[in-house]
């Protein structure tokens, strides 16, 4: 299946967000911990959520979490805590993702996990119990998932945890985030430097959380304004301007490329300004799913630029950066990569507009993507029910303002 997205001539429309699936996986996780009979208001109604949703309510010998990073990291971790023996599984490609960083954090602290196939890799048996806790360190470079899945499951350890994180922390407003709702739920953490202190204390169940909107959706949206050359207008609800997400730093980044947030009572409006820099450079350690939205807007805005602390994109749902190097070379721009960083000094080869954009299973290839018909004219994407992971309504959002999506498949 592909669409091939056809933008409209103007762009007006009022869009409601999916609620984070950040905050959302973080609730449920503490509501288990907690034991909480209250409750996650406004929860995702993503893929990812629906998954760790399952694991909960159907308890079961062995648990499909298809492609659910975050699923599988905090469940990994939560489930190492829990009697009762259990499986965890996933897609091809979660079954190659690494997570032998956190099983061997938690087997330090008495967890029993065994690698079913691949060695450092899912699928995991799991024998849950109490676990001793005590002190571990951990790459700070690889996933602020595993720092956030062992955060979250310290207060229960017998010991509690003191966690020395080694050298650079990526992604820390997620760690940041996640300390954020543990004391939402009753729990207190020391947090100095590079070490993370939790010491052996119950949860409190959280009356009624209340989940907000994600500021990784509203990105797209910054993005589509961005490369509009019409002066758009759109209306942005349940968004927060003192947010725990790291990527409301989104808005403060468009501000530079041409977008001006306006907070409201009920989210923001989103409206175009006479900024523009002739050059982008920015350190994505803390933002790094916001990377693709970024390299899109800037190429496509003929803006040069080179963006850091990427390491993390390797590990995603795919390895993101090469990704972004083959499937923006098919809109005729040339991106340099190496591990950790991705830039353009303006080289452009031969575009093949006629080639649908691979997705590689990741919602935001698709809709990092979708506003490039906006510069370029009809963008064929494939397999666009990838959004389901984050964003299930982003198609049909596209729709109420205006965009075209043929499937070119059915008119043959």
């Amino acid at each position: 299946m592909a669409y091939l997205v056809q933008a409209p001539e103007k762009l007006r429309g009022i869009i409601s967000l999916p609620a984070s699936k950040s905050i959302s996986n973080r609730a449920l996780i503490l509501k288990a911990l907690s034991r909480s009979i209250y409750p996650v208001k406004n929860l995702s109604v993503c893929e990812d959520t629906e998954v760790m949703q399952r694991a909960f309510s159907q308890p079961q010998a062995v648990i499909d979490i298809g492609a659910a990073g975050t699923s599988m990291r905090f469940l990994t971790a939560y489930f190492s805590t829990l009697p009762g023996e259990r499986v965890l599984t996933g897609t091809e490609r979660m079954k190659n993702r690494p997570i032998a960083v956190l099983v061997n954090a938690l087997r330090e602290i008495g967890a029993d996990i065994e690698y079913l196939e691949k060695e450092g890799y899912p699928p995991l048996k799991i024998r849950g119990k109490e676990l001793e806790g005590g002190e571990i360190s951990l790459d700070a470079g690889v996933s602020s998932q595993y720092i956030s899945a062992l955060m979250m499951i310290a207060p229960v350890t017998r010991k509690g945890l003191r966690i020395v994180l080694k050298g650079k922390l990526v992604s820390k407003p997620y760690i940041r985030m996640t300390e954020q709702l543990m004391e939402d739920f009753g729990v207190t953490l020391s947090w100095l430097g590079n070490h993370i202190r939790i010491k052996r204390q119950d949860y409190r169940p959280a009356f009624e959380y209340l989940v907000e909107s994600d500021w990784s959706a509203a990105s797209y949206w910054y993005e589509i304004v961005a490369l509009s050359d019409d002066q758009p207008e759109i209306e942005l609800l349940g968004l927060q301007k003192k947010s725990c997400q790291g990527d409301a730093e989104v808005a403060h980044l468009f501000e530079k490329l041409g977008v001006s947030t306006v907070f409201t009572e009920k989210g923001v409006i989103l409206k175009k300004n006479s900024h523009m820099l002739s050059s982008f450079k920015y350190d994505f350690v803390c933002e790094p799913d916001l990377a693709q939205t970024f390299v899109v807007t800037c190429a496509l805005k003929n803006i040069p630029f080179r963006f850091s602390g990427l390491q993390s994109l390797r590990i995603k749902e795919t390895d993101r950066i090469a990704a972004m190097q083959q499937e923006m070379q098919k809109l005729g721009y040339v991106i340099e990569a190496n591990d950790q960083e991705m830039w353009w000094d303006g080289t452009r080869c031969d575009a093949d507009l006629s080639q649908a954009i691979h997705t590689y299973e990741d919602h935001r290839m698709s809709m990092a993507f979708a506003p490039v018909a906006l510069v370029l004219g009809p963008v064929l994407i494939d397999e666009p029910d990838v959004v389901k992971k984050s964003y299930p309504s982003f198609w049909k959002d596209l729709q109420s303002v205006g965009f075209k999506l043929d499937n070119p498949a059915v008119k043959k």
